[in-house]
């Protein structure tokens, strides 16, 4: 039996600011409904919103009920869950080797609840301000079952973000320029992107007749004629599929002549078009 008492600081803070959180956590055969897997984009979603990212073993579930309890969605339970850390995947220093944190869990079968304890997840999460000992979850799916894939892409994507060479985060799209060759059907399209923090980054399409157009993404004032698209499944490329609008603005062509706009517009088409789309859950946008 869990006898610890729930510090205040965990209630409170998660009273003010948790939301739902799902069972995804549970280990298969312990009474738990099976998530579904995550795609490369929901998982960089929950990375980028995750200052900690925490390997751990679940000690004890204590379930909140009561006052405490009074918010909690029709369906669901609460519970104040103890944690073993086996790694820090992604955080801003030490952690302590046991971290408390509040989770809203869906009822299960036959109204049962859930069972957690000596469940492996993997927690997205941020710290509790005044309490190291805490964290919060960052979103509805942000206690996963452990799972080496997840795992393995989790600390892939953590690598990427931390790296000298990490893609800026990409806000939007800026002017687009498309100037016709000397054949027919032959022509170079550029169109700049705008970045957070002001780096230059470029989409460059080359048409020539008779060919496949190509394409190529620039991350700074010179253009490489040997680069090439970014590959699928990478930070580079969740930075354009999951950022890009559908369809340039009309004031990304407004100086352009007509028959060159309209040709921008199918060479950007063309980009989403290889790009292909992030795959994404509804609920884990964010």
């Amino acid at each position: 039996m869990v006898t610890r008492t729930i510090s205040a600081s965990a209630l409170g803070f998660a009273l003010i600011a948790v939301t739902p959180f799902t069972a995804a956590a549970q280990q298969p055969g312990a009474g738990a409904y099976a998530a579904p897997a995550l795609s490369y984009a929901e998982t960089a979603d929950l990375v980028i919103a995750s200052p900690i990212v925490l390997d751990a073993t679940i000690a004890s579930a204590v379930r909140i009920k009561g006052a405490e309890a009074a918010n909690v969605p029709p369906g669901f339970m609460r519970f104040y869950i103890e944690a073993d850390v086996g790694a820090l995947i992604r955080g801003p220093g030490a952690i302590p080797p046991r971290v408390g944190y509040v989770l809203d869990a869906p009822v299960g079968p036959g109204g049962r609840a859930p069972k957690y304890r000596k469940a492996r997840v993997l927690l997205f999460a941020r710290p509790v301000p005044g309490d190291p000992t805490q964290i919060q979850l960052t979103g509805p799916d942000s206690q996963r079952a452990f799972d080496p894939e997840l795992d393995s892409l989790t600390r892939r994507i953590s690598r990427e973000l931390v790296s000298p060479d990490a893609p800026p985060v990409v806000t939007g799209v800026g002017n687009a320029f498309h100037v016709a060759g000397s054949l027919p059907g032959e022509g170079e399209t550029q169109v700049f992107l705008t970045t957070q923090d002001n780096r230059p980054v470029s989409l460059n399409i080359l048409r020539r007749p008779g060919e496949e157009p190509r394409w190529a993404v620039a991350l700074s004032e010179i253009v490489d004629d040997s680069a090439g698209p970014p590959q699928r499944d990478t930070l580079l490329w969740y930075r354009l599929a999951c950022a890009l609008p559908r369809a340039l603005p009309a004031r990304s062509t407004q100086a352009l002549e007509p028959a060159d706009a309209a040709i921008a517009q199918q060479d950007y088409r063309f980009v989403l078009q290889q790009l292909g789309p992030c795959r994404r859950a509804p609920t884990n946008a964010y």
